[in-house]
Formats: C-alpha cells, structure tokens, sequence
C-alpha cells in the first residue's frame, strides 16, 4: 500500500496536519535566539590575585604556585596557563567541552578554599575567579566622562551602581572597569621629617591602622533605657586623617600632616582610561583628542548568547542611569551584535532569495501555473517546520543554521518536483488527477524514500565528529537532516494531495504564447544535448582522460590550496595590545598610548575606540596596553578589517619606542590565551619545576 494513499484521500486531514507543522514553525520562530554562531565555547575560568609589591619570582611562587597546585586536581581540567608580573597573578583554566561551567565554577572555588593556607598571610584580598574566557573580546564597552565630576567619583559611582547590577543578569561572565580611578586616600610620607623627629615608617602605620577602625563599641544597660554606642571611627577624607597623633616627642604630639603630606586621589595611580571618536562634529572632540573616561568592559559567560545577554543590558541601562548625576555621561562604545545582526539578516535575506528563485526556475520550467503553486508551499513549510525542531533542540539562529536552511532548499525542491512531474505524465496520458496522483505517488513514493536516507546517511559523520568542531557543525548536520526528512514528509503527503486537486489536463494548442515560446526553446537546448553527447560518445577515449585529468587536477588543488580552521571575520572591531620597553615610566606609556590613538584616527574607516593601561588584570604589565578600536559601517569605509590594519600598521609603525599587535575580534574564540598575532606556540622544559 502506497504511504501517500491516506494523505491523497483525506485532504482536509492532511491539510490540518500541514497547518500543524506551520503554526508550531511560527511560533518556534519568534521563540529562537539569534546569534553569529552555534554556542561551542570552552568552559573556562579566569582566577585573579592581587598582592602589591610582589615581584614576578614572589607571584609566582608564593601565589600562582600554590594555586596551581590545587588547581591541577580539578576533575574535568583540560588546559591550565598562568601569567605572573609585578603583583598581579592571572591563572586561566579551560575545561573539557562536556563539563557544566558551574560545575567547574565549584571546584574552582573549593580548590581557592584549599588554597588559602597556604597563600601570605598579608594578601589584600583573596583570589577572584569570574566565568569568562580572557581571550573574548567584550561584547559591549561603556564610557563615562564628565566635565566637573572627578573621575574618582565617577569610578566610584560606576562601581557601585552600574556595574553591580550588570554582573547579576544572566550570562554576564565578568564587568571590569579600567581606568583605575577608585577613590582613596594618599599618603606620601617625608623621611626627613621622620628622621627629625625619631619616627620609623612602621610607626605611621601602627598609628594610622589604630585609628581607621570600625569596631563593636559596645552599649550601656541601665533599668529602664538601653544605648547601643553608634560610632564609626573610619576615616574616610584627607582632611579626617590630617589631624592623628602618630608619636610623640618631648612630650608633643606630632601630628600625621607634620610628617606627610596627605591628598584625596586614586587608588592606583598608574591606571588610566581614554574614549575617542573620529571626526570632529559639534560638541565632539576632534581626532586626537584623548577624553579621560572610566571603560566598563562586560564579557559574557562561555556559552552565553551575545544577543541575548546584550539585549538584556540595553533594558538595563536605563534604570541606573538615571541614579547617576546628569553631569556624567554614558555612552556605548562598542556593540558586537551589531555586525553579528547585520551577518544574520544577510543569511536570512538570501534564504528568502535561494526560495524565491527556486519558484521561479520551477514555473520556468513547468510553465503551470498550477503546477507551480505545489513545490511553491512545499519548500516554505518544509524549511518553517524545521524551525519547531530546532527549537525543541535548543537552537538558534545562526549563520551555521541559516546556511543549511539555504542548501537544504535545493534538496527540498528536488522531492516535490520528482512527485509532481511522474504525476504529470500519467495526467498527460490521459489519467483522472486523482488517480494519477494515487498511481504516481505509489510508484515514486520508494523512490523518495531512498534520496531522503541517502542524503542523511551524507550527513551522518559530521553527528559523530567531536571536540569544538563536532559541536560547531553539529547543529548544521541535524538542521540539514531535518530539513530533509520534513521535505520527504510533505512530498509524501501534501504534494499527492495538491496535485490530485490543482493539476488538470491540458492540450499543447490550449497552452498560451510563453508555454509555446519556451517549448521551441527547450527543443532546441535538448537537440545541442544530443548533438554534444554523439561527439562524445564517439571521442570516448579523449572524454576519459579529460575525466581522469579533471580527477587529478582535483586532487593537486586540495593539497595546495590554503587550509584553515574558520575564515577571519570582519567584525567591524579590531582589538589591540600595545608593548613598550619594561623599563617605561607609566607618564611615558600614557603619552605614547595616546599617540597610537592619534594616528588611528586619522583613517577615515576608524569610528572611534576606547583605551586603556596599567595592571588591572585584563593587562598584567605596567608596559602593555589595550585599544578596542570601532569601525564604521563596511558600506561605508569600503575595505575590510585586515586590509585594514595593513594600512594603519606603518603608520603606527613611526610612534617609537612602543608596537602595536591588532587582531579583528573573532565570534568564534577556541584559545583561552590572548595572542599578539594570529598564531603562537607554546615551549615546554621538562626539566624544569616550580
């Protein structure tokens, strides 16, 4: 019995079933997430520390050491690398793919627990873990500035306010602020006046550290009343710390501003941060101009979908903005899902065009209308149908996905009109459309069978690929497969059924003019086929080894046309990683990173990019900075990002004394380590220990 038989007889049921598969394609549609690529990143996890002082030998002994050692029991741990500099201690570590990243964010912190023994008693603050990979790029920058607020408060009021509350959406891996400008009190202490007065450095400490307390004070009890003693010995300004007794001499207090000279400033002063934007329109600073701002840099968790988690901060934004003072301003410096939008709606545009030229090329060739309308709602809820699969897989729309949508459309044409052509004959013969479509579906109904199982069966080993590029195109073969069997569904169901009702017998002398006029044409295109197929059945030799060069031609171009892993992305955002000499003083860094800002902005594809320096984590080094640099629109600077940097890269050649490494910002990020190029090796000496 034929599978189509039921589905051709019961044309309301099948109709209803169709109805079906488009309403719940509908709705999955509107449910999908949109992002540049199938979520394939290592769970990786950075682990931060802090300690003042320290020399790289002390870091990496005294902290990295130990942590790694209690690291490196983690079960699921793939890759550990750690980074030590002049108090500051970076540790990343990266997962296996199948390991849930908040399970690992568990044993991380388990591990930093076991740890704390054995780390200095004197360390500020204990290691701090965030669930992000340091080699990703952020997906979104924020600038503050302001004209009259000190960049103290502005940091500070960023820290409490905006930042905080970014951290708690969901998939935000970690919000860092650069610029350095969190508010402190500085002492400089003078030793001559020490000296005069037989006063040792750890004095002044004791002094100030007895002093700045908040502690239980205690409360008076009495038979009626009780008092709880409300006060908080902190210090909070210079002028609060100006006045403390650090010692006495002949019987005189001597005082902390007698010996020291005692300011309201930053925390770290070797941190900066600058925002520029090209050009030069009203109330804007021209190219060049460096405009001091607080960077808050937003990375997202590995896993987490870009659109999402950036939609998510745009709802944000609003509600803490409107707790800061009017005098500060916040601004988007950089949006990755702009581009990743933009790449999605292309890939969407051209399924739609593959789709409308498929029906074209269909009634070109059919020349009936009728005939037509069929593959014309086949193909459509064939590709909408796989959208309620993918969702129920949790996927999104990708350009990985898109792209299987968009070949898969060629192989969803090929089903219909397989069906519909032996139809047609048995209708052209003379057949009732009914019983052509029951005689027509029964005979290629086998036959639609084995080209749905032999395409899948293509198909099949890239399901079973594994490590990142099993799971990158992963979600391409089953989106594929999918697409495929729906396609063989409805040219077993609703294509039989369509035809029995739309297709009607027609004489070649009832056919119009452009019926007639192609028909003379595709004669003659059959007739050059059988003259140039007699030419070569008769040379047959010389068609063979035109066969076999072909092959061999084949063959030579694989080996030698250039392989890779994925292609690089313009993503509209180039991120850099200025080095000077270790011996810089960090006045020296700022004016020759400022100077590499200057010379990118001049180039007229630059739209604007935002700056920073100092040890801060995200830079381990006192002479290394970053620059996240925003171009304008392809459309509009007409040349891509890598022809790009070969354009600026002489020019930033003439700043001396420090080099900058650029690298477009890539959706896809399978390194945990930040590369100054596009390539990097690892040395290994066994020999050597910790």
């Amino acid at each position: 019995m034929s599978p189509s038989r039921p589905f051709i007889l019961r044309p309301v049921a099948t109709s209803l079933l169709m109805a079906a598969i488009l309403l719940a394609g509908i709705v999955a549609y509107k449910q999908l997430p949109v992002s540049a690529l199938p979520e394939v990143d290592y769970p990786t996890i950075q682990v931060l520390t802090f300690y003042p002082g320290a020399s790289p030998d002390v870091m990496a002994t005294a902290i990295t050491a130990p942590l790694e050692r209690q690291f490196g029991q983690v079960p699921g741990l793939s890759q550990m690398t750690s980074t030590s500099s002049g108090g500051s201690s970076v540790i990343t570590l990266q997962f296996s793919l199948d390991l849930n990243i908040d399970v690992a964010e568990q044993e991380v912190q388990a591990a930093i627990n076991a740890a704390q023994s054995v780390l200095p008693s004197d360390l500020p603050t204990p290691p701090i873990y965030s669930k992000t990979n340091p080699a990703d790029a952020p997906v979104m920058t924020l600038a503050l500035t302001s004209n009259t607020i000190p960049l103290t408060q502005v940091e500070d009021l960023a820290d409490t306010r905006l930042a905080q509350k970014i951290s708690q959406l969901p998939g935000v891996g970690l919000v860092s602020i650069s610029g350095g400008q969190k508010p402190a009190v500085r002492i400089q202490v003078n030793p001559t006046a020490l000296a005069s007065y037989g006063i040792n450095l750890e004095d002044v400490r004791s002094a100030l550290q007895a002093t700045s307390v908040n502690q239980a004070k205690g409360n008076f009890d009495g038979p009626h009343q009780s008092y709880q003693i409300n006060a908080n010995d902190q210090l909070l300004t210079s002028k609060d710390y100006r006045p403390i007794v650090v010692a006495y001499n002949n019987g005189a207090p001597v005082m902390l501003s007698d010996v020291a000279s005692v300011v309201d400033g930053a925390e770290n002063v070797k941190q900066a941060a600058w925002m520029n934007k090209a050009g030069s329109p009203s109330g804007q600073p021209r190219w060049g101009a460096s405009v001091p701002a607080v960077i808050v840099n937003i990375q997202r968790q590995p896993g987490a979908n870009i659109i999402q988690v950036v939609d998510s901060i745009k709802t944000l934004l609003p509600q803490p903005q409107t707790t800061l003072p009017p005098t500060i301003q916040l601004s988007v410096s950089t949006d990755r899902t702009i581009t990743i939008r933009a790449s999605v709606k292309d890939v969407q545009f051209s399924l739609m065009l593959t789709v409308a030229l498929v029906v074209m090329v269909i009634f070109l060739f059919l020349r009936n209308l009728s005939a037509t309308i069929i593959p014309s709602v086949a193909v459509p809820l064939s590709l909408v149908g796989t959208l309620a699969v993918m969702y129920l897989f949790g996927y999104s729309l990708n350009n990985l996905t898109l792209m299987a949508l968009t070949i898969s459309t060629g192989f969803v044409v090929d089903d219909a009109v397989v069906m519909i052509e032996n139809i047609v004959r048995y209708i052209e013969e003379g057949e009732k459309p009914m019983q052509a479509a029951l005689k027509g579906a029964e005979q290629i109904g086998f036959t639609i069978v084995s080209l749905t199982i032999s395409l899948i069966a293509v198909l099949i080993p890239l399901l079973f690929m594994g490590d990142i590029v099993g799971r990158l195109f992963r979600e391409f073969a089953i989106t594929l497969s999918v697409t495929i069997l729906i396609s063989a569904v409805v040219s077993l169901t609703l294509t039989p059924m369509m035809c029995s009702r739309l297709l009607r017998a027609k004489s070649e002398a009832k056919q119009g003019r452009f019926y007639r006029a192609s028909e003379n044409v595709f004669k003659r295109i059959i007739d050059f086929y059988g003259e140039t197929l007699g030419w070569v059945l008769k040379f047959r030799v010389v068609t063979l080894l035109v066969a076999a060069a072909t092959l061999i031609i084949t063959v030579w171009l694989y080996f030698i046309v250039p392989k890779g892993f994925f292609p690089v992305q313009d993503t509209g955002v180039i991120q850099g990683i200025s080095e000077a000499s270790q011996t810089i003083a960090f006045p020296a860094m700022a004016e020759k990173q400022q100077a590499l800002a200057q010379v990118i902005l001049k180039d007229p594809a630059v739209e604007s990019l935002s700056s920073f320096i100092g040890v801060d984590g995200t830079n381990t080094t006192l002479n290394s900075g970053r620059i996240l640099i925003n171009l304008k629109p392809i459309a509009e600077r007409k040349i891509n990002a890598t022809d790009l940097m070969r354009r600026l890269q002489p020019e930033l050649n003439k700043v001396d004394g420090i080099t900058l490494y650029m690298q477009p910002v890539q959706d896809l990020t399978v390194e945990d380590r930040v590369s100054r190029t596009q390539y990097q090796y690892s040395l290994e000496d066994p020999m050597r220990t910790s």
